[in-house]
This record gives structure tokens, sequence and C-alpha cells, in this order.
């Protein structure tokens, strides 16, 4: 299991509170519909507000020729 940290500026038309809610709130579903092949399973503890534990299985990896 690891802790991790991402800050990330963007300039964007899109309301603050929706992609709040996209990158934060939804994230992990976004992420599992656009990599189905990279994310086994996404498991949620809590509402979305603070406390809340959000566990993602990653799929073993592949290994790559270069």
């Amino acid at each position: 299991m690891a802790i991790f940290s991402f800050e990330a500026e963007v300039t964007t038309s899109i309301p603050p509170a929706k992609m709040f809610k996209a990158f934060v709130v939804d994230g992990e579903k976004i992420a599992a519909q656009i990599f189905p092949e990279a994310i086994k399973s996404v498991a949620s503890e809590g509402d979305g507000g603070p406390g809340t534990i959000k566990q993602v299985h990653f799929n073993e990896g592949k290994k790559t020729n270069n």
C-alpha cells in the first residue's frame, strides 16, 4: 500500500466544482473506464469527504521490449 501526493495547476473553462468532482471524487472510476487494462478494481469507503478511503488495485505489469 502506498500514499501519494499529486499537485497540478490547470487552466480550463470548466467550473472548479465540476473539475474537483471529476479528479477527486470520481477520479478512480474515470481512470478505470479509460484504462481498463491497467486497473483491476476500485474500492471506496466513505462519502468522498474527509476521511474517505479509496483503494485502487492495479493489474500486474506487462513486460515491454524497448
